[in-house]
């Protein structure tokens, strides 16, 4: 440790390029889990949707080839910091396996940090909501199709502790790793009721590496979580409660909630549309403000979903050894009233912050300065 930075010198001409950054902020990047940055550009155009695949189980599908580096959406979350995303396909019970990429580079290998995150099952709801033929209204009623469902996941993981390998059957052999402890299983759930049910599911198959993903209703059975030692990745930090009788502030505290209670909790983006999820600092921002002290929510969206996502010995903190993915901030990072990021790097790259917007900001701005003044 060294007791004054000032007493620090260095050789200039040792280096090439020298970043003067006093009075500045320096974070490791944030890194947004459960996402389908990359993987999907415009909601309106269908073409640019390579996040879901057809068919209810679909454990083989990796979202690491369908990764687009050329995304002009992913330069929209970089302003902000989030350099690292965890790509998730969507769509189905089983919809397929994660990877976790920088969201820089030429094609999807080089952008890539973790291949295969593991692989992600959404279960069944209890209840769903419908409109109704006779009034026209939105109602909520029993899922006639929960018990079929759920019979399919049971027939998929019986298959796969039996399978040999031969004949080649790619969903099993995507689903083997998970069930033999070398493979994480992501489960999507908000329910209280079916949070219990998809981990006894997943436990009755000897699945060790689970991560809830969502737990809107995570306190309600947080003792649960707290014995399974499951991991959270949180989500609707920005969202309303889901019913009517919760605080209209409960999402806001859950995160400070879940980690008083001693469970791992990092903010995820799946609940959040793809435009909003550069505001994911901000949740940080918004848990701190509702108990977590700053270094803790900044964990949720660094160190916590790097330890989760299996990244935390390459990235999620400023270590020796570890990736340079960090970046470089005028205020605080996770309150929009002062955050401005000067610069960001992947790997030790300068990573260009330019992007649509900017380019919009600067056309309108020359277009009407002069008439302001």
């Amino acid at each position: 440790m060294i007791a004054d930075a000032s007493l620090i010198r260095i050789d200039p001409s040792a280096f090439d390029t020298i970043v003067r950054i006093h009075g500045k902020h320096i974070y490791p990047s944030f890194i947004v889990p459960n996402t389908t940055l990359g993987i999907t550009e415009i909601g309106a155009v269908r073409a640019s949707h390579d996040y879901r695949e057809t068919g209810g189980l679909n454990p083989n599908v990796r979202a690491l080839i369908a990764y687009n580096t050329d995304s002009k959406v992913v330069k929209t979350v970089r302003t902000n910091g989030v350099l690292i995303a965890q790509v998730t396909p969507r769509g189905s019970m089983i919809s397929g396996q994660s990877s976790v990429m920088h969201l820089d580079g030429w094609n999807w290998e080089d952008a890539m940090l973790v291949e295969d995150a593991g692989v992600h099952m959404h279960w069944p709801s209890l209840k769903i909501r419908r409109r109704s033929p006779e009034t026209g209204l939105f109602e909520t009623t029993d899922n006639e199709d929960y018990e079929a469902q759920t019979q399919l996941l049971h027939s998929l993981f019986q298959a796969a502790q039996t399978y040999t390998g031969e004949p080649l059957n790619l969903n099993l052999g995507a689903i083997q790793p998970v069930i033999n402890g070398s493979g994480k299983l992501f489960i999507h759930v908000d329910q209280a009721k079916e949070i219990i049910s998809a981990i006894r599911f997943a436990r009755s198959y000897g699945v060790e590496e689970i991560v809830l993903v969502g737990g809107a209703e995570a306190m309600q059975v947080v003792d649960f979580l707290t014995t399974q030692d499951i991991p959270i990745i949180y989500e609707r930090v920005h969202e309303l409660p889901m019913q009517a009788w919760h605080d209209v502030d409960a999402p806001f505290k859950t995160p400070f909630l879940l980690h008083d209670a001693g469970l791992k909790v990092g903010i995820g983006g799946g609940a959040t549309s793809l435009d909003r999820q550069r505001n994911l600092p901000f949740f940080a921002g918004t848990a701190a403000a509702y108990g977590l002290d700053r270094e803790t929510a900044l964990s949720l969206v660094t160190l916590n979903s790097a330890e989760i996502l299996g990244v935390a010995d390459r990235v999620g903190s400023l270590e020796v050894g570890k990736d340079a993915a960090l970046f470089i901030s005028e205020g605080d990072a996770l309150d929009m009233r002062t955050s401005q990021i000067l610069g960001a790097y992947i790997q030790g790259r300068d990573i260009d912050l330019y992007g649509t917007q900017q380019e919009l900001y600067e056309r309108f701005r020359e277009k009407y300065a002069n008439q302001i003044e």
